[in-house]
């Protein structure tokens, strides 16, 4: 029980690392137009699927606290949105800039988790149930944070793009192509290889 127990530590300090380095280079988040790629999504959905939906959480919050302080130290023309601490053209963040950064990627570590042992309890293919959390959990990380701009900051955010909000939905249609497609698939893809890959103890297993 020790080992396995060790075994889990391990694993959730290794994505931890992971998640942090990704943060500290330019790979946790690839700039393109208003918005960014980012690969901080994989070892969340990683640590839920692998771990359990406690650690998937944990290192969500992790991802949103990145994503916050990003936001903060090196703002763009949006960063308002992800920070309450952050004041572009004069419109500044506030409390919904918490709800969108933090929310969406607490969810991240949960929805595939939780996802993947539902799936697992109907006789999926492990490597099918875990590219299947792992893409059912980016899309829906994808629409909470898009929706959460929409709902708290669509006039700002359209504002400061030089467009009108009505015309908002066709930008983030095309931010869901071009941004989040990728990042759906590259997270299916690499859960699909884990899971075969790596065997770790289950929780009940390690209290056994």
């Amino acid at each position: 029980m020790k080992n396995q127990n060790t075994k889990r530590m391990t694993l959730f300090a290794l994505f931890l690392a992971i998640e942090i380095m990704l943060f500290c280079t330019p790979f946790g988040f690839l700039q393109i137009g208003p918005l960014a790629i980012t690969l901080m999504h994989v070892p969340v959905i990683a640590a839920s699927i692998l771990l359990g939906v406690k650690e998937g959480m944990a290192l969500g919050l992790v991802f949103g606290l990145c994503s916050m302080i990003k936001a903060t130290m090196a703002p763009g023309i949006t960063s308002f949105v992800f920070s309450p601490f952050v004041t572009i053209g004069g419109i500044s963040g506030n409390w919904s800039s918490l709800l969108i950064a933090l929310v969406p990627r607490i969810l991240t570590g949960y929805i595939p988790g939780a996802l993947y042992s539902l799936l697992q309890k109907k006789g999926m293919n492990q490597s099918l149930g875990a590219g299947l959390a792992a893409m059912t959990a980016t899309m829906v990380h994808t629409v909470l944070v898009l929706g959460g701009i929409w709902v708290f900051f669509g006039e700002p955010y359209a504002a400061v793009l030089g467009s009108a909000r009505d015309l908002l939905m066709g930008l983030f249609g095309m931010t869901v192509l071009t941004n989040s497609l990728p990042e759906t698939v590259v997270a299916g893809l690499v859960m699909a290889a884990l899971v075969k890959a790596i065997r770790v103890p289950s929780v009940k297993a390690v209290r056994a």
